[in-house]
Formats: structure tokens, C-alpha cells, sequence
């Protein structure tokens, strides 16, 4: 069996992973004592598998090295956050900013600022200060985790397009894309529905 792409530094991803779920976890906690509503729906989270790694490396040209798993693409540890309401995608994003020895990569907002085929959803590369070691020497490593945040409703889009993305041979593949963003744009309305309704239960409830 050969060795993994991620070589000794792989007995360190799930650590890690379990070290910002765990905050994460804490304070979903901490909002549902102190609001009622929890901030998310579904926790999802992945080492990516060593071998899906090493084909990604292949994929992009790369050395096949955990410098290039580990450094040159980001997403090693994974992490996709659904929640019910729209509000809640931004607390999160502000909670997971709070975690200590997290800094903020890259961040891009396709809920405010949609992709054009109606792509909607947050995204945020971390870069996480360690107490292990990393693939450039360091004692004290930076690794980097990739967070995605959606709705239900994005999330459930998000995973039909990719399925249908695959299907070559659709026909009028103009008129399924322009139904797709058609869709999309009817799912964020219900979203911004729905966060309209807590907003009025929450309000008529401190009265």
C-alpha cells in the first residue's frame, strides 16, 4: 500500500477538524439556550480521502506531495454548514472569525452576490494556527480548512444542478439553465420569506 499524499501530517487533519467543529458545536449550543433557534440545520464534515487528494494534485498539474494537498489546494478539511435562515449563514460566519488562531483566507459571498447561474452560498477558506507541526518547518503550522454555509433551500439546489451538470446529453441544455437560475431565484425569494417570518415572530414574542 502506498503512503498517503498527506505523509506525516495527515494524523493531524481530523484534529484539527474536531478542534473548529467543536467551537463551532459549542456556540450552536449557547444560541439555542439563549434564542430558542439553533443556527444550523446539518453539520457536515470531511477529511478529504488521500487518494481523491492525490488525483485532485493530478488534476491541477501539481507534484503529487502533501506540499501541494496541504498548501497549494485548500481543502484538505471541509466543512459545509446548512442552516434554516439566511441570518444565520452571517452569525455563523462572525462565530467561526471568533475561533482563536483562525484568520480569513479568502471569503466570497454568492448569497449577497450570486453566481450567475443562480448559484447561492458562503464560502470561507481558514487558515488555522496549530500546535502541530506543517509541510514548511513550522512548529506552531497554519493549515487550511474550507467552510461552505447554505440555506436548506441552496443547499438542496446546489446538489440537483451538480447532478445534472454531469448529464452531457440533455437536450436544450439553454432552456434547463435558464429554468435552473429561474428556480434559484424563487428559493431565495422563500428564504427571504421565511427569515421575514422569524424576524415578525421574534419581535411579537418581546413584546
Amino acid at each position: 500500500m502506498s503512503e498517503s499524499i498527506y505523509g506525516d501530517y495527515g494524523q493531524y487533519l481530523p484534529l484539527i477538524l474536531q478542534e473548529v467543529t467543536d467551537h463551532i458545536i459549542e456556540a450552536n449550543k449557547q444560541v439555542k439556550e439563549e434564542t430558542g433557534f439553533k443556527l444550523y440545520e446539518h453539520f457536515i464534515s470531511r477529511v478529504k480521502a488521500a487518494d481523491s487528494m492525490a488525483e485532485k494534485c493530478q488534476r491541477k498539474d501539481l507534484p503529487v506531495t502533501a506540499h501541494s494537498a496541504l498548501k497549494s489546494i485548500r481543502d484538505s478539511i471541509g466543512i459545509r454548514i446548512v442552516c434554516g435562515f439566511v441570518d444565520d449563514i452571517y452569525k455563523t460566519v462572525e462565530i467561526i472569525r471568533g475561533i482563536p488562531g483562525v484568520s480569513i483566507y479568502n471569503e466570497k459571498d454568492y448569497i449577497f452576490n450570486a453566481k450567475p447561474n443562480g448559484y447561492r452560498s458562503y464560502h470561507l477558506i481558514l487558515e488555522m494556527e496549530t500546535d502541530y507541526p506543517d509541510v514548511e518547518g513550522n512548529a506552531r503550522g497554519k493549515y487550511f480548512i474550507e467552510v461552505q454555509l447554505r440555506t436548506i433551500a441552496q443547499d438542496s439546489w446546489a446538489s440537483l444542478e451538480h447532478q445534472m451538470k454531469y448529464k452531457h446529453d440533455i437536450k436544450n441544455p439553454e432552456m434547463i439553465t435558464k429554468e435552473l437560475k429561474r428556480c434559484a431565484d424563487e428559493l431565495a425569494s422563500c428564504d427571504l420569506t421565511m427569515q421575514t417570518i422569524r424576524n415578525l415572530i421574534q419581535e411579537s414574542s418581546e413584546d
